[in-house]
């Protein structure tokens, strides 16, 4: 695996746990009585969607990485 592609799993994982954590803290929040009958699986599900989400919109590309350009898409384009 190549310099690049671990830098590219490295960033967008750290986002997708970034944006998990930010789902987690809204649902968690918007219960302000009683944080033992949060529904924890539909929190858990929401988050675990979020890490998707962010994984593949990472795909397109990652500031982070190679001035943006994503390791996981062709190097051919169409120009």
């Amino acid at each position: 695996m190549s310099e690049n592609v671990k830098l590219w799993f490295k960033a967008a994982g750290i986002r997708a746990l970034k944006t998990a954590a930010q789902i987690g803290l809204i649902l968690i929040g918007s219960d302000i009585i009683n944080i033992v009958a949060l529904d924890w699986p539909y929190v858990l599900g929401c988050m675990a969607a979020g890490v998707v989400v962010s994984m593949l919109t990472s795909i397109a590309g990652l500031p982070e990485v190679d001035d943006g350009k994503s390791p996981l898409v062709g190097k051919h384009s169409r120009d």
